[in-house]
């Protein structure tokens, strides 16, 4: 007769898998909403119980052994079909419950997403939502998330996705600013201007300003004398009379609304990429996410009110 597997076990199995696929115990706590020492002392336990070393470890990595590699293409296996057992059981009730795990950029996430959440657990009371930011991209499958929102490129075959607005980026400057410094009529005339640049925290590179000239988009990357990586500071500097600064129309039209900033340029303004809603196959029928994705329709409204900022006289 088969030996039935263990709870213990089970759970060392799912935080081996996750530890596999995320590279490190704390990246698999923050997934599974635990500690990273309960997450390494389920892996150590598992080891023991199957008298294999299942990783390397170093003091900033996990690497698998060939052994834990085998385990792990089939662990994943396993998560998966649990987790098919799980969204089966889902569709099959007609009133969203349990939990939504939602990730999204952060000022994304800070400006239009969680401001947004309370009337959304108004509808769905019984439907908690675990909303994680950061410019980190998350791998949608094998953290266990229902529904992520990102801009860019999308590249992954396994996902259902749904455009939801233009991603618009303009120049915006402060009034007294432009009082001593005049207002450029042509992207040309940044080098005569002080520039406040953005730059990303997970590649370290700066922000390339795109600009619609013609028929092309030129991108040019400023001489700034100011650069931030977080892009509430850009506007933020921008209002304190720093200079020029490329900034998402969502961020800077509450500033342009007070008069604290006019945009710049903005018959050169750009819609560099669109904000997307991305989730898993294994999620289409799932009631959470069919009533997360209708309340986005909500919150990314067409047009996109926060870009009528450009229209500021």
């Amino acid at each position: 007769m088969m030996e039935q597997i263990g709870l213990e076990r089970l759970t060392g199995l799912i935080a081996f898998a996750r530890s596999a696929s995320l590279g490190s115990y704390t990246a698999a706590a923050r997934a599974l909403s635990v500690s990273p020492s309960a997450v390494s002392k389920s892996v150590q336990r598992l080891e023991q119980q199957l008298g294999l070393s299942l990783f390397t470890r170093t003091t900033r990595s996990l690497t698998l052994t060939p052994e834990g590699r085998d385990l792990h293409e089939r662990a994943l296996r396993l998560l998966q079909q649990a987790e098919e057992i799980e969204q089966a059981a889902m569709a099959a009730r007609a009133e969203p419950a349990g939990t939504l795990k939602v990730t999204a950029p952060l000022p994304i996430g800070v400006h239009l997403l969680a401001p947004a959440l309370p009337r959304f657990r108004e509808r769905h009371p019984k439907l908690a939502v675990d909303l994680r930011l950061g410019d980190r991209v998350a791998d949608i499958i094998d953290e266990g998330i229902d529904v992520a929102i990102r801009v860019g490129d999308l590249a992954d075959s396994r996902l259902i996705s749904r455009r939801l607005a233009p991603h618009r980026l303009s120049a915006f400057a402060s009034p007294g600013y432009l009082a001593r410094r005049g207002v450029p009529r042509h992207p040309d005339e940044l080098v005569d201007h002080d520039c406040v640049n953005f730059r990303y925290q997970s590649s370290g590179l700066a922000l390339r300003w795109p600009f619609r000239i013609g028929e092309r988009v030129v991108e040019i990357i400023p001489n700034a004398g100011i650069t931030v990586d977080v892009s509430d500071a850009v506007a933020a500097t921008l209002a304190a009379g720093g200079g020029i600064g490329i900034s998402p129309t969502y961020i800077a039209a509450p500033y342009v609304e007070r008069r604290e900033l006019v945009p710049v340029l903005a018959d050169f303004a750009v819609d560099r990429f669109a904000v997307t809603a991305l989730w898993p196959e294994s999620r289409r029928g799932s009631p959470n996410v069919r009533a997360f994705l209708a309340f986005l329709d909500d919150v990314f409204p067409s047009p996109a009110p926060w870009d009528a900022c450009l229209a500021a006289p």
